[in-house]
């Protein structure tokens, strides 16, 4: 089994900037696709600050920053990805856009054995490998945000993903620096399986009244030990993608905790989606 060299990877947000980073700090050449010249821009540039960022703090040194970006090319063509042995899809959270990218890819990877990896929350694999023509090829390879400091790694393999695609993705995530957690093939995996439900409680607190967003934070960091309270967590998070997935475990389950309640809801089509709109439970500059 030859090492992963040469990674794709299609969106360049917050999870696909994170990736494309850790891979290219790990030592491999990574190709990143976005869809228009303008949001590749953007992606170089957050990746960029985030090196700095890295050098500025005393984890990375600047020939290590210099390397890193040596490693990194930008294209807004998927076609540009045709020469990568694996690649990772990290665009939105939504079941039409990863199918549509997963068939392109699919097409355009020269190498037959070319692994495609998705990094969903919540959309099942199986759902997602099929629409390809490998989906033994296909897997899950979940990371959680921000990527550059999280450990975790999901790996979610469809019925139909084959042994050499799990022990390739394992090998990848090791050579990230990474420690993979092997998770069944439903909607939410592990993670999200148990931090969803806890996520939409405590938004049903604010909803009814029981509680205001920092007594709730509050309570959870300085009683139960945890880094960020629920709300914060959503903030950082995106209201937007924790409604998509809480709707996508709504919908494979029928299970009421798992379904958005109103207040998120109407909040996500305010705009007020966390730190990445500006306002969210919390005001961000």
């Amino acid at each position: 089994m030859d090492p992963v060299t040469r990674l794709g990877v299609v969106g360049c947000g917050l999870m696909g900037s994170g990736i494309a980073e850790v891979a290219a700090r790990s030592g491999i050449d990574v190709r990143v696709a976005e869809a228009t010249p303008d949001a590749v821009e953007a992606g170089r540039r957050r990746i960029t600050a985030s090196l700095d960022r890295a050098v500025g703090r005393g984890k990375l040194g600047e020939e290590h920053r210099e390397q890193a970006l040596a490693r990194l090319s930008f294209t807004h063509d998927l076609s540009d990805l045709a020469d990568r042995q694996f690649v990772i899809e990290a665009v939105a959270e939504n079941r039409d856009i990863k199918t549509d990218i997963l068939q392109k890819l699919d097409k355009t990877l020269e190498d037959p054995a070319a692994v495609l990896a998705t990094n969903t929350s919540s959309i099942p694999i199986v759902d997602l490998a099929v629409v390809t023509g490998r989906p033994g090829q296909v897997i899950g390879m979940h990371f959680f945000n921000p990527v550059p400091v999280q450990h975790l790694v999901e790996l979610i393999p469809a019925l139909t993903t084959s042994p050499d695609t799990i022990e390739r993705t394992r090998a990848l995530a090791a050579a990230l620096g990474k420690q993979p957690i092997q998770a069944p093939d439903r909607s939410g995996f592990v993670v999200n399986a148990l931090l969803v439900p806890y996520l939409l409680s405590a938004v049903r607190m604010v909803e009814s009244g029981a509680a205001r967003p920092d007594d709730i934070d509050q309570g959870m960091e300085l009683g139960c030990a945890h880094p960020m309270g629920p709300l914060r967590l959503l903030d950082l998070i995106g209201l937007d993608t924790a409604q998509a997935v809480a709707e996508s475990m709504y919908e494979e389950f029928k299970e009421p905790l798992y379904a958005p309640p109103a207040l998120l809801r109407r909040m996500v089509a305010a705009g007020h989606l966390g730190r990445k709109s500006g306002r969210g439970f919390y005001a961000y500059d």
